[in-house]
This record gives structure tokens, C-alpha cells and sequence, in this order.
């Protein structure tokens, strides 16, 4: 038996990367997984590698931008699986760039996938995991609280404004049982290994900032992390952010 057993659980960017790896790591506890993403066939093809491996799950379509796309998909998962009582908000548009390069328009486009999005969601769900041991885990990021943001100002500040979110709404719904944590992970992604395949010396140099020496495991390091924020083996932690990154915030 896993330690999610019966628990249905949304996580948004499922469809790859982080996302991917949290979603299967809850489906092996037993959670019956909602998998979101903007990208049809990436999801259905997470949903049948869980499926596969004896879990349960179901791809739905959403841009997370899109408010009108944010209720319908918790009314389909609800409709679909009959409950939900975990959300995990890993979606978010990066945004690179120094403060004077950044455009505007995508500087927007980050607060609108990472904090705004992960507020309409949580309030989205909130009715249904209301006594209902409903646990929430939104994604932020160390780069909020690295002592040199340079490159990467608009990331950090949507981040930070997220683990805002997070204390704000485990004060504010612990009366109504329900959860909410964030974690700072540092994993291994599509997009990072592009990185390291073009920039290989400050790749190495870069793990070298990481006490202990690799990038994580999306499954085998983020996933058991966000289990554990779900399941009652952290009944008493909430409003609390988790770094998930080998030792590395302990450099910054």
C-alpha cells in the first residue's frame, strides 16, 4: 500500500521534466493522477507511462494563463475522478534576461504562469479539498534568495511572489484543513540538459556549486519530496518551503 492511496491529485506541466517526475512518483504512492499541460500529446503520453506501470491516471489540456481553461479543468477532474484533495502547481513560463533586456510583454507572461496562475488554482480547488485533507505543493525556486539574481530578476520574482502565496494560504485555509507548502527543487529538465549540452564548462562548474555534486532526480529526488509534503507523514507542516537541491541554497 502507498502512502497516497485513494488520494486524486492534480499536478500541472506534467508533461515533462519535473512535472513528469512528481506525477509518477505520487501515482507509485497510489494517487490517482489529473496530469495538466498546454501540450496534448506530451501528457497523453505521461498518463500511459503511469498507466503502464499500474497507476491511474488521465490527461487533461490547459493553458494555465487562461482562467476560463483553469475551472474547467478542475470541474473536469472532479467530474472525471469524483474528488480531489492534492494540487501541485509545477507549471511556469521561464523568463531569462537582465532587468533592462526583459520585455515587458514577458515579463507578464511569467507572473501570469507562475503566481497568478497558482492563486486562480488554489482557489479553484479549494471547495473541493475542504475537509478533505487537502494538501497543496506550489513550485518556487531558490533563485529568489540567491545573493546575485543577475539574468534572471523576472523568474525570481514571480518565484518569490509564489512562496507569498503559499505562507498566505496555509494561514489563511489551515482552519479549513488544508495544507500548503512549496518546495525549492533543482532537477534535471529538458531544458537544462539543452543548456548543458551548449555550455558544458559552466555546467560543470555549476554543479560544482552543489554539495552533493549532481543535479536531482525529477522522480527520485523532487517526487518523493512532494509526496511526503502530501501524506500524513507531514500532517503538522504547513506554510513551510522546502529546498530540493543537493545543499546547494546552503552556498548562496
Amino acid at each position: 500500500m502507498g502512502v497516497l492511496d485513494g488520494r486524486v491529485a492534480l499536478i500541472t506541466g506534467a508533461g515533462q521534466g519535473v512535472g513528469r517526475g512528481i506525477a509518477r512518483a505520487l501515482a507509485f504512492e497510489g494517487a490517482r493522477v489529473a496530469l495538466a499541460g498546454r501540450t496534448a500529446q506530451k501528457v497523453e503520453d505521461t498518463a500511459a507511462q503511469i498507466r503502464a506501470e499500474g497507476g491511474d491516471a488521465h490527461a487533461f489540456t490547459c493553458d494555465v494563463i487562461d482562467p476560463e481553461q483553469i475551472e474547467k479543468l478542475v470541474g473536469d477532474v472532479v467530474e472525471h475522478f469524483g474528488s480531489l484533495s492534492i494540487l501541485v502547481n509545477n507549471a511556469q513560463t521561464t523568463v531569462h534576461g537582465q532587468l533592462l533586456d526583459l520585455a515587458e510583454q514577458d515579463y507578464l507572461r511569467g507572473m501570469e504562469s507562475g503566481p497568478l496562475a497558482t492563486w486562480r488554482l488554489m482557489r479553484a480547488c479549494h471547495p473541493h479539498m475542504q475537509g478533505n485533507d487537502g494538501a497543496i505543493v506550489n513550485l518556487g525556486s531558490a533563485a529568489g534568495v540567491r545573493w546575485n539574481p543577475t539574468g534572471y530578476g523576472g523568474y525570481a520574482a514571480a518565484k518569490e511572489a509564489i512562496r507569498v502565496l503559499t505562507r498566505t494560504a496555509a494561514c489563511e485555509w489551515a482552519a479549513d484543513g488544508i495544507r500548503v507548502n512549496a518546495i525549492l527543487p533543482l532537477a534535471t529538465s529538458p531544458s537544462l540538459e539543452h543548456w548543458e549540452r551548449i555550455n558544458p564548462k559552466e555546467a560543470r562548474e555549476y554543479i560544482a556549486t552543489i554539495p552533493l555534486g549532481r543535479m536531482g532526480d525529477t522522480e527520485k529526488d523532487i517526487g518523493p519530496a512532494v509526496v511526503f509534503l502530501c501524506s500524513e507523514n507531514s500532517r503538522y507542516i504547513t506554510g513551510h518551503s522546502l529546498p530540493v537541491d543537493g545543499g546547494q541554497v546552503l552556498m548562496r
